[in-house]
């Protein structure tokens, strides 16, 4: 949320993250990977839609972090995708609805699947943010 300042605009925007969050599924295109449920990492920044929790100190403004985790685990578990792109697309669209968050970045990853490769992955963000993250990127 941009607000005025007399000629300056400052950028308030909380964003909240899940990291080295791991859970087993069944994804990919060989068919051994669609019967052997594999590890994968996600890790996950999702932009709050305002300010209250920050401002209220107040946990009915928060979102449950323990809920959006839920969700995930919920479509790990009732959706087969073969591709990682698409899993990630499917987690971003869910939080994006389901939480309305205005932006969220999703990282995907299968772990120790490429040999000699400590996890290969995707990360995607979807959404309308300004420039800054909680990496300074």
């Amino acid at each position: 949320m941009l607000y005025r300042v007399g000629v300056f605009y400052f950028l308030i925007m909380d964003i909240i993250f899940l990291r080295n969050f791991r859970a087993k599924t069944r994804i990919g295109i060989y068919p051994w990977e669609r019967k052997v449920a594999q590890t994968i990492q996600l890790d996950l920044e999702i932009a709050l839609p305002n300010k209250r929790a920050a401002m209220n100190d107040c946990i009915e403004d928060a979102m449950d972090y323990a809920q959006i985790a839920q969700s995930i685990h919920e479509i790990l578990a009732e959706h087969n995708f073969s591709l990682l792109e698409a899993l990630a697309e499917h987690i971003a669209q869910t939080i994006m609805l389901q939480y309305e968050a205005p932006w969220v970045k999703v990282s995907v990853a299968k772990l120790g699947i490429v040999r000699g490769v400590e996890k290969i992955g995707i990360c995607i963000e979807r959404g309308i943010k300004e420039k800054g993250g909680c990496n300074g990127e």
